[in-house]
């Protein structure tokens, strides 16, 4: 056994903590980490503007792997610290040093923790900081993980403020990612909706993309931008107060969908898992409409109250407070939940009051929510007592009969070793039955393609045999009822044939799976099995499995002597062993995990591919998709 003594003890010396555990920080080194590193940099530039320092941000893309970030703020101090270093050498390099603990200096924070900056430059192989400030250009450089290259100097003399921060990622850690213009875009144009006089500036400069973002409605433009192609009820509800300090913004609006898409924001972080000011809008908005139908006698005290799914049924919404520093309570670094008690009850409040007011002022509107809420309160309890009916084991919906006849369970007891299999076909749903590991591998064939789920309500759902199948197996409800901590699957894994009816039976599995079992996407439990195109034998070294054409040219150029090439047609045409090996087998398989990143670029995407308006998605395709048909493995 290996000596443990106050030897084996090691104190990890300033950024070196960072480097050793970076997952402790930016939450992984995938291409999500990657990005976490821009937003780190970019909310500092953020942070000034919404304090009313500079108007522009502009980030660039540099040929050499490198971004550089740049704001017009008031520019990071410059003289010498208490500590002995000089201010820029302290924020860059020392964890949980910033302006954001001293309340003078930021009256509202994004940057709660204050490790951004050095983890950032922690996890680089360069930094370079150019400061404008005090009339002074000053520049500070970086190496290998946040050593000073060149310490801080005075390099001209300036009449503008701000700060420019360019840094080349370590890549040894962030393997297999790189930085993407489209996902910048796109989190930098949620932050000019949500500061309206803010510019943002991006350029992407080796493939020469440019795009720039102002928005004045701020709020209302984003929640129009969520509906652009959906057929919307009402013109965008907006309203705003402030108690307690904390400062709440709301544009809401409703369509005809049966779908909510509520998004938040503290401080312009988006809080993507929620957290107290979403449950303050939640309630205040159930309660706001509650009263309003009572009052107007829509419902009836028997009936029993409007349930908040179904004054959320067709809501797109979105929250964005700004808290003071000394409220500010995120959970956990990333930030990615509020926790501020205090949230809940001022957005309730200001959420309630400004809706009670608006629906009294606009009958018409009220009513043609209303309308919708109560419909939704009546296929939801017919849904429900559906559900109970089958959980029971009574009546035609009975859950053994509908499950019995085509899934073939998995033994195991503990859910999240479990699998269950959703796949194309009788065909290739009897292969991978006859050779699946019974105790943690279910199966159920589809015949066909499912529902497009786009304008289905849950009454739909349990009407359809295919999707009631898929939902009864699963066992975790439906809607607002669905819980995945109630699965008894801890990986759902859509498994088609890699052709175009393949692709589109997996976009309408999950569009399924978004608009009722969210939930599921957001823990990471779905996924998408890919099976190999190809598969080579090598005089008899046995089969060797290609996933695709671009491994396959790779694979070729080391190939030598006699070989055999077979292209798979589709699951059905593998043998059962075959497929079990390349698909199924957990050594071997290679499985896609279906991500939820940008909420709202996920609802316009499912719209716009499976919603009814042909030429948008159309043009889409015509953009975003490169159809080819190559057969050249035999050359």
């Amino acid at each position: 056994m290996a000596k443990y003594d106050a030897s084996s003890i090691k104190i990890l010396e300033g950024l070196e903590a960072v480097r050793k555990r970076p997952g402790m920080y930016i939450g992984s080194t995938d291409k999500r980490g990657l990005h976490h590193l821009v937003w780190e940099i970019v909310d500092n530039g953020i942070d000034e503007i919404i304090n009313g320092y500079g108007d522009t941000i502009k980030i660039t893309l540099n040929p050499d792997e490198s971004i550089t970030i740049s704001d017009n703020g008031r520019g990071i101090p410059i003289g010498m610290h208490a500590s002995g270093k000089s201010t820029p050498e302290v924020i860059f390099t020392v964890l949980h040093a910033g302006g954001k603990f001293e309340t003078d200096g930021y009256k509202v924070s994004g940057g709660l923790h204050g490790v951004g900056a050095s983890v950032v430059n922690a996890l680089s192989k360069k930094m370079d900081v150019t400061i404008y400030n005090e009339g002074k250009i000053s520049n500070i450089r970086f190496c290998d993980g946040g050593h000073v290259e060149s310490p801080l100097k005075t390099i001209g003399t300036t009449k503008k403020t701000g700060t420019t921060v360019t840094f080349l990622p370590d890549y040894e850690m962030f393997k297999n990612a790189s930085f993407s213009y489209t996902t910048i875009v796109e989190r930098m144009q949620e932050s000019a909706f949500l500061l309206p006089n803010l510019t943002v500036e991006i350029e992407d400069v080796a493939d020469q993309k440019q795009a720039t973002f102002h928005y004045e409605n701020g709020l209302v433009s984003f929640v129009e931008y969520i509906n652009e192609n959906k057929k919307v009820l009402h013109k965008v509800i907006n309203f705003s107060g402030t108690k307690n300090e904390i400062e709440v913004n709301i544009a809401m609006q409703y369509s005809e969908s049966y779908n909510e898409d509520i998004m938040s924001f503290v401080n312009n972080v988006k809080t993507s898992d929620g957290g107290s000011h979403e449950v303050g809008f939640k309630t205040g908005i159930t309660k706001a409409f509650n009263d309003y139908a009572k009052a107007n006698n829509l419902i009836k005290s028997k009936d029993g109250n409007l349930d908040g799914s179904d004054v959320r049924e067709g809501l797109s919404a979105v929250i964005s407070l700004r808290i003071p520093e000394k409220l500010l309570q995120f959970e956990g670094q990333t930030k990615g939940k509020l926790g501020t008690p205090e949230a809940r009850s001022v957005t309730e409040s200001i959420t309630y009051e400004s809706l009670k007011f608006f629906l009294e002022e606009n009958k018409e509107v009220a009513l043609t929510i209303l309308d919708k809420a109560l419909k939704s309160k009546v296929a939801r309890e017919a849904a429900r007592k559906a559900r109970e009916a089958a959980r029971k084991g009574t009546g035609k919906n009975n859950k053994e009969r509908v499950l019995s006849e085509k899934l073939a369970r998995a033994t195991g007891k503990d859910y999240k070793k479990n699998e269950l299999f959703l796949v194309e076909g009788d065909s290739a749903g009897g292969s991978a039955k006859s050779f699946r590991n019974r105790e943690t591998q279910a199966i159920l064939p589809l015949r066909g393609k499912v529902l497009n789920c786009e304008k289905a309500s849950t009454h739909d759902i349990e009407a359809n045999a295919e999707l009631k199948q898929i939902e009864y197996a699963i066992g975790a409800g439906l809607g607002a009822d669905f819980n995945p901590e109630e699965s008894n699957y801890g990986k759902i894994i859509i498994m088609t044939d890699a052709d175009v009816d393949g692709s589109h039976i997996q976009i309408l599995l999950i569009t399924f799976f978004y608009r009722f079992m969210r939930p599921l996407i957001e823990a990471g439990m779905l996924y998408i099995a890919t099976p190999p195109l190809y598969s080579i034998e090598v005089g008899n070294k046995g089969k060797e499995y290609i996933a695709d054409d671009e491994e396959l040219q790779e694979r070729r150029k080391n190939l030598k002597g006699s070989y055999k090439i077979q292209r798979f047609k589709g699951l059905g045409e593998m043998d059962a062993d075959e497929l079990y090996e390349t698909t199924m087998d957990p050594a071997n398989r290679r499985l896609m995990r279906v991500n939820l990143t940008d909420a709202a670029l996920a609802e316009k995407r499912i719209h716009l591919l499976m919603g009814d308006q042909v030429e948008p998605r159309k043009e889409w395709i015509n953009e975003n998709v490169d159809f080819t048909l190559e057969d050249d493995f035999r050359k």
